[in-house]
Order: C-alpha cells, then sequence, then structure tokens
C-alpha cells in the first residue's frame, strides 16, 4: 500500500516529528517572548520604521496584515509586512521579528545572493510543491514506459521545491543575525533582553530547517518509490 510504503516510515515520519518539534519550539519562544515588554517600549511598527530609516531603506514601507504570523518582507513591492502581534505591540518578540524582516530588506538592498536565488526559483517550488506529488501518483499507476517518465518528471519537479527550501536556510539565518546585529548596535535591545529575543529568532528559524528536511524526505521516498518500479 503505497500510504505505508519504506520510504514513509524511514524518511517521512522522522521529518513530520522534527517539524512538531521546531514547531513546539517557536511556539514556546514566541510565548514567552510576547509577554516581555521591550524596554525601549516600540511597538514592532515602530522600530521596523525607524531601522528602516537609519539604514537609508526610506523607500520601504512598513504594513499591517491581518493575520497570524503572517510576518514577510515582499522584494517585489519593497514592504516589511507585519502580523497584528507584532505590528502593534512594544513586545521582545515583535521586536525580534520585525528586526528579522527589516533584515530580509537590508538583504535585498545590499544585493545578498541567495535572496535573489530563492526569488528566482520562488516559481518553480511553487509549480513543484502543488504538481509533483499527483503527477508522481498517476506516474506509479501507470505502465512502465508512460509511468517511469512521468515519476522522472516529477521528481524533477518536486527537486526545484527542495532547493527553494536549502537556499530559504542562508537566507533566514543571515536574516536573523542582521536583525540581532543592528538590534544591538543601535542600542535598541538591553543586555538582559538579547536571550530571549534570540530565542525567538533561532527557534523560527528551526521550522525552515524542518521544512527542508520534510522536503528532501519527501524527495528521497520518491527515489525509492521510483527505484523499485525500475
Amino acid at each position: 500500500m503505497f500510504l505505508m510504503d519504506e520510504g514513509f516510515f524511514l524518511f517521512v515520519i522522522p521529518a513530520l516529528v522534527f517539524a512538531m518539534y521546531a514547531q513546539a519550539r517557536v511556539s514556546a519562544a514566541y510565548a514567552k517572548a510576547s509577554r516581555l515588554l521591550a524596554r525601549s517600549r516600540l511597538t514592532g511598527a515602530q522600530l521596523a520604521r525607524r531601522l528602516l530609516d537609519e539604514l537609508g531603506l526610506v523607500g520601504v514601507t512598513v504594513q499591517r496584515v491581518d493575520h497570524h504570523l503572517g510576518d514577510h518582507y515582499d522584494p517585489v513591492r519593497r514592504a516589511v509586512r507585519l502580523s497584528p502581534a507584532v505590528h502593534d505591540r512594544p513586545s521582545l518578540a515583535a521586536l525580534g521579528i520585525a528586526a528579522h524582516e527589516v533584515g530580509h530588506a537590508l538583504q535585498h538592498h545590499c544585493g545578498y545572493a541567495p535572496l535573489a536565488v530563492r526569488q528566482s526559483f520562488l516559481p518553480v517550488a511553487r509549480l513543484g510543491s502543488g504538481a509533483a506529488w499527483p503527477l508522481f501518483l498517476v506516474g506509479l499507476l501507470m505502465g512502465a514506459d508512460t509511468g517511469v517518465l512521468l515519476m522522472n518528471l516529477a521528481i524533477v519537479l518536486f527537486g526545484g521545491a527542495v532547493l527553494f527550501h536549502l537556499v530559504t536556510l542562508p537566507v533566514e539565518y543571515n536574516a536573523s543575525s542582521r536583525a540581532m546585529t543592528v538590534l544591538l548596535d543601535r542600542g535598541y535591545l538591553g543586555r538582559d533582553e538579547v536571550s530571549t529575543t534570540r530565542e525567538v529568532l533561532n527557534a523560527a528559524a528551526l521550522t525552515y530547517l524542518a521544512a527542508a528536511a520534510a522536503a528532501l524526505a519527501n524527495l528521497a521516498r520518491m527515489l525509492l518509490l521510483r527505484q523499485r518500479r525500475s
């Protein structure tokens, strides 16, 4: 039975366990840091605007988005978008996340190569994530020649999604590193606030590592099923 194949137990289940652990870490770190008010009393939106102005990124806007943990930087529209809890609150979690998104804006401004590579892979990743498994399953059920061809095509498509997840890792870790640097260098964090803020950013980065592990696990499962078909 497909759902009970060896690759599912060898690769996918460990990746799922790791993903649950990462989600638990980020939830705990975010909840803890959300309860602690920053000494600066700046909201995430206020901090983001100040950092952008100080870094010379005056053309980047700060926008509020109405969904939880929807924080991101849009390089096309040059906008830092913050969820309500980050945009409106002066917590350590809000400051860390807002500074992280400013870190992405700074990457864009400086021409950080992995960010450009990630953006170029985005259309392929979307196509691969959505179409690869249905295409692979059709190939698994079809005759030898056509089935193998479809399975190979699905593997190539999903490989693009895997590359997207892998190149995301240095992008996210670098944004967090930039965030901590600007927060400390410009005096927006006290020494006693550093560990809690860094804990939030490290936990968030762990979720990207879990996503990459899940993508690799599914690719390994595809390759194992394809090998058995041969």
